[in-house]
């Protein structure tokens, strides 16, 4: 073979190798990334649509649960409300025989659409009595959410337990649909 042909034959293999190379860098790892990412978009879309059906399949039920929490929400009348919350830690009280050391209303606007009453209440008594005050708060007809709870012992065999709990109830406003 001639030193000419060789030459010749090399230089159009390293042509054929960058052009493999370009190609490889302006046209082969883009249409993968793209084809990675469009696989992942679909996924996505795919995980979205069966949450929307999993959501219309239970469409029923959760109109039924929010027209009940409309209707159990706090009055729009603030006096009125924190009154009816009060009445209704005392009723939980009762039911338990749980004793309160404090009780801290506080009003929160995070929204136009609805105001929340915030209460901190501070109580103590056995395990019976804090699991049933418990019970009596997260069963209540009203529109309340226990955000925060704290039981910590008061003595040392854990006959007498201190709970501090956090819970809101909702206010819905006037020009809400």
């Amino acid at each position: 073979m001639k030193i000419k042909s060789r030459e010749h034959l090399l230089a159009i293999a390293a042509i054929g190798i960058v052009a493999l190379l370009v190609g490889d860098r302006l046209v082969l790892t883009p249409l993968t990334s793209a084809w990675k990412a469009r696989s992942a978009r679909v996924v996505a879309l795919q995980k979205s649509i069966q949450n929307g059906a999993l959501l219309l399949d239970r469409e029923q039920p959760i109109r039924e649960r929010w027209s009940m929490m409309e209707t159990n929400t706090l009055s729009a009348d603030v006096s009125a409300a924190e009154n009816s919350v009060l009445k209704a830690v005392d009723r939980w009280a009762q039911a338990s025989r749980i004793s309160f050391t404090s009780i801290k209303p506080q009003w929160k606007q995070s929204s136009p659409e609805f105001k929340t009453l915030e209460c901190r209440a501070d109580a103590f008594g056995n395990l019976s009595s804090v699991a049933r005050f418990l019970h009596e708060l997260e069963t209540d007809p009203l529109a309340l959410k226990i955000e925060e709870i704290e039981i910590t012992s008061r003595d040392n065999e854990g006959q007498q337990l201190s709970l501090a709990v956090r819970f809101s109830g909702l206010l819905l406003t006037e020009n809400n649909p």
